[in-house]
């Protein structure tokens, strides 16, 4: 990873070190073009100092090469100052060229010198027009500053007025200031685009006072307001919400012989339907209509908007096609705020088609439009489409911008694919592209979500070493993840933290360290952290209060959590439902299911609707006690009552069935579990496989099972490595004879699971079967049999499902590079490794990543240092590029390693 120094796109390599210098110096400090770059452009001079050379058959041929680079290196080839203007207007007007301001500084070295300064001030106005960049008007203000001063080209008042309009289309509002009183120092009367200009720059700011002291200077000049003035104006109070006064001069411009015209309209449409009224923007649509005011593009544009925030998407659509049938052509941003609208309302088919039709219209989609359909395919986990469409942008030639790339990140992270994430990043870097807090927030959230702390730490260094400062949501997710995980004290040591790095702690974090103290047994520091909380002004809220009272339950101190309940109703804190569920959640543990439902009732009174998990507390207790019918009446009110169960619902049942022998009623269940679009987990086909096993086991007849019997003997694990493999084969059958037809979810279960129990030769069978089934192994199951074949320390037969699984398409995560690369080496077959890891540094990996989990973790921190030394000179010898903070850490483990011994 290269180190993130935030260079400035436009810095040219011009020093003003103060004294004055000529144009010719200003044209020649641009940076020196290289070999190839000097080649074409002398070429190019040598024809255009012919004279014909407009009709040199070879000019055609070069000048499709040709770039502003060439161009300005070309102008101050010596040419006469005629020639050099005719040549910067020939290649201007050629397709695809595009003059910048280096051009533009060579000509007038041409121009100026030669006296034709009535020539030299359009193209110092065109220069001005050609600024892309904040960055670009700042060295035109220089270069025009510094030509001004020496006098050898002085500024007129158009070039003044340009330049205000230049610097205020990227708001520079302090300079314009200072040019205006340059303007004025310098004898020249300003006009009425002067002042319009000062105007409507302190009004897109906000600030009318200001703006109306250039509208006094108007009235002390002799000069009328025009319809520009009061626009302005308008636009000032609309955006400072002063919708009376915006209408006032709405109203009053005609008295002043002023005409409304359609830019007038749109500023105070535009300013109603940011306040949330619909109404009266369109009746002011319709007035304009009557006065003979056609609507444009950017009226329609600003409605839809309007109507699309309202979640009237309908009247959006049918103010298209009035659009349309009046002749005004929708442009990309209408059609943009159309297909986000769509997005947002996970209508992400329409808004794919809307876009393939616009393109087939002729409207080019900007970046802002793909942004959306990719943001709108992340958000629902369609990462396939969102990369579909990256590719669409590529192919139509519109350069993804750091929104595009952080909406995937975040996108990959959420289905837990953060090494994708990462190899992502890294082509975000090589793009150019530099990355925000939003970026590392969703790596470290990925990292932290996938149980990566330590590379989520790594990324908080790489964010701050960047001139990147953490903020309250980057402190939470981390803290977050260091107590889930058990890492209480390095969570609190981070909490410390946060007052020298000036992050206020909010209830997030607070709540994220409380709820870890509880989960492991440190109630008392909860407690403690509460009193700091509430110290600090930091009001807790019902999560803060819901984690201790969790925790205090699981410590048996239910006494405690009901004062602590009690407190929280003082304070004014409702509870919520997942308050009452913990308390129901408790009483149903200890048996005591009278006071639970009572509970329950209470819930009502405060205004909480009953939730999925709730319902689940009340089916897991009556199935605990073997209360069948009690827990079927349950799932049968809650679907009653709208509230569809999740897989946990389904696993409590499945497991409970199985439990009590009622085989034939899991597998209803699972069968259900389906058709309801709840996609089984992990758990719902152990707790099958489990009870299924042991009715075969036991010998007892499916429907009729001593439910005596002692289930909790067989564990998960060891039920890996007992069981039949013709006993799967006979559950896969049941499956199917139930309604069930096993799919990949099913076959990755037990696959992983007879992998789990060392059994490689039953799980290769079974892959065979399901492949006789027309099922393919999908990446979960690769991973499976690499990990379960590493495990029983058959590389070589990991080797060979790792080349399967990268042939099929799919991209290995780190940590199963990382146990197949170390295993090779313990067992001594270096060179195999070796390879392996090359071929690893040729995919879309991030090479930082790499060097975290399988240089430092794999080999640094297990005592390994030649062979990490030399896996990174195989990093250097490719090129790979690594962040220096990747190499401190990498020095720092390898010193360790040398102390050691």
């Amino acid at each position: 990873m290269r180190m993130l120094k935030l260079i400035r796109p436009c810095e040219y390599n011009i020093l003003f070190l103060g004294c004055a210098r000529s144009i010719s110096s200003f044209a020649a400090s641009f940076q020196t073009p290289d070999g190839d770059s000097v080649d074409l452009a002398s070429q190019v001079a040598s024809i255009i100092k012919r004279p014909t050379w407009q009709k040199n058959p070879s000019l055609k041929h070069l000048a499709a090469s040709l770039t502003p680079i060439h161009v300005s290196t070309i102008l101050q080839q010596h040419l006469d100052a005629k020639t050099a203007l005719d040549f910067f207007t020939w290649i201007g007007n050629k397709p695809g060229y595009k003059h910048d301001i280096r051009s533009h500084i060579a000509l007038l070295d041409r121009l100026v010198p030669a006296g034709l300064l009535g020539v030299a001030d359009k193209i110092r106005v065109s220069m001005i027009k050609s600024c892309d960049t904040e960055d670009d008007i700042r060295f035109v203000v220089d270069v025009l500053k510094k030509l001004n001063d020496e006098g050898s080209f002085k500024m007129s008042l158009r070039s003044y007025n340009n330049l205000l309009m230049g610097l205020g289309r990227f708001e520079l509002i302090e300079l314009m200031k200072t040019f205006y009183l340059k303007v004025v120092g310098s004898g020249i009367t300003p006009n009425i685009y002067t002042y319009n200009t000062m105007i409507n720059a302190y009004c897109k700011a906000a600030d009318v006072p200001e703006a109306m002291v250039y509208f006094s200077y108007i009235i002390q000049a002799g000069l009328s307001p025009d319809t520009f003035t009061y626009t302005s104006l308008m636009l000032g109070h609309c955006r400072n919400n002063n919708l009376e006064q915006a209408k006032k001069i709405f109203s009053v411009m005609p008295k002043k012989g002023c005409e409304r015209n359609v830019v007038t309209y749109n500023v105070l449409i535009h300013g109603l339907c940011d306040s949330g009224e619909l109404d009266e923007p369109f009746s002011l649509f319709s007035q304009m209509v009557e006065e003979g005011c056609q609507p444009n593009v950017r009226t329609y544009t600003i409605l839809m908007v309007a109507l699309c925030d309202s979640l009237r998407m309908d009247e959006a659509f049918k103010l298209l096609k009035e659009m349309v049938e009046k002749g005004v052509k929708p442009n990309i941003h209408t059609y943009t705020v159309l297909i986000d609208s769509l997005c947002r309302g996970n209508k992400l088919d329409e808004a794919s088609k809307l876009l393939n039709e616009i393109a087939e219209n002729g409207v080019r989609p900007g970046v802002v439009t793909y942004n959306a359909l990719i943001y709108g395919y992340c958000q629902e986990a369609r990462l396939d489409e969102a990369f579909q469409v990256l590719e669409m942008m590529r192919l139509n030639d519109c350069a993804p911008n750091s929104r595009t790339y952080n909406e995937l990140i975040c996108g990959l992270c959420k289905v837990q694919n953060v090494h994708k994430a990462m190899g992502l990043f890294s082509n975000m870097l090589d793009s150019g592209l530099f990355p925000s807090v939003v970026t590392f927030n969703s790596l470290i959230h990925g990292q932290c979500r996938e149980g990566h702390i330590d590379s989520a730490l790594r990324l908080l260094s790489l964010m701050s070493g960047n001139g990147l400062s953490a903020d309250q949501w980057t402190y939470s997710t981390l803290i977050d993840a260091l107590c889930k995980a058990g890492r209480v004290e390095e969570a609190h040591k981070h909490f410390l933290s946060l007052t020298e790095k000036s992050v206020k702690a909010n209830e997030v974090i607070y709540t994220a360290l409380i709820h870890g103290n509880c989960k492991v047994g440190k109630t008392e520091n909860a407690l403690l952290l509460l009193e700091k909380m509430i110290a600090d002004g930091c009001g807790p809220n019902s999560y803060t209060y819901n984690a201790l009272i969790g925790g205090l339950c699981e410590e048996n101190k239910q006494q405690e959590a009901y004062l602590l309940l009690k407190k929280m109703l003082e304070l004014g804190i409702k509870p919520t439902i997942v308050t009452y569920t913990i308390l129901i959640d408790e009483l149903c543990k200890e048996g005591k299911l009278k006071h639970a439902l009572a509970v329950f009732g209470l819930l009502f009174s405060t205004g909480c609707q009953p939730d999925v998990r709730v319902y689940t507390v009340f089916i897991c207790a009556y199935l605990r006690e073997g209360k069948v019918v009690e827990a079927e009446e349950v799932m049968l009110k809650m679907r009653n009552e709208g509230v569809s169960p999740d897989v946990v619902t389904y696993n409590t049942l499945i497991d409970g069935y199985g439990k009590l022998g009622l085989i034939h009623d899991a597998f209803a269940s699972l069968k259900s579990m389906r058709e309801a679009g709840c996609c089984p987990d992990w758990l719902t086909y152990e707790f099958l496989v489990k009870h299924f096993f042991h009715t075969l086991q036991i010998g007892a007849p499916l429907q009729k099972l001593d439910t005596s019997s002692s289930l909790d003997s067989i564990d998960l694990d060891n039920l890996w490595k007992t069981i039949k493999y013709e006993h799967v084969l006979i559950l896969l059958e049941k499956m199917l004879q139930h309604g069930c037809s096993p799919d990949i979810h099913t076959y990755h279960v037990l696959i992983a699971g007879f992998c789990s129990g060392a059994r490689l030769e039953e799980a290769e069978a079974l892959v065979s079967y399901m492949e006789g089934k027309c099922l393919s192994p999908n990446e979960d199951i690769y991973i499976s049999l690499i990990n379960g074949s590493c495990g029983t320390r058959l590389y070589s037969k990991a080797l060979i499902f790792m080349n399967k699984m990268v042939a099929s398409g799919y991209l290995p995560h780190l940590l199963t590079y990382k146990l197949l690369i170390c295993g090779l080496c313990d067992e001594g077959n270096i060179d195999t490794a070796k390879k392996l890891f090359c071929s690893l540094l040729e995919s879309e990996y991030n090479k930082d990543e790499i060097a975290w989990k399988i240089l430092i973790e794999g080999f640094a921190k297990r005592g390994y240092p030649d062979i990490c030394s030399d896996m990174l000179q195989i990093m250097e010898d490719k090129g790979c590029q690594l962040d220096p903070l990747t190499y401190d850490l990498l020095i720092a483990e390898l010193s360790d390693n040398e102390e050691e011994k």
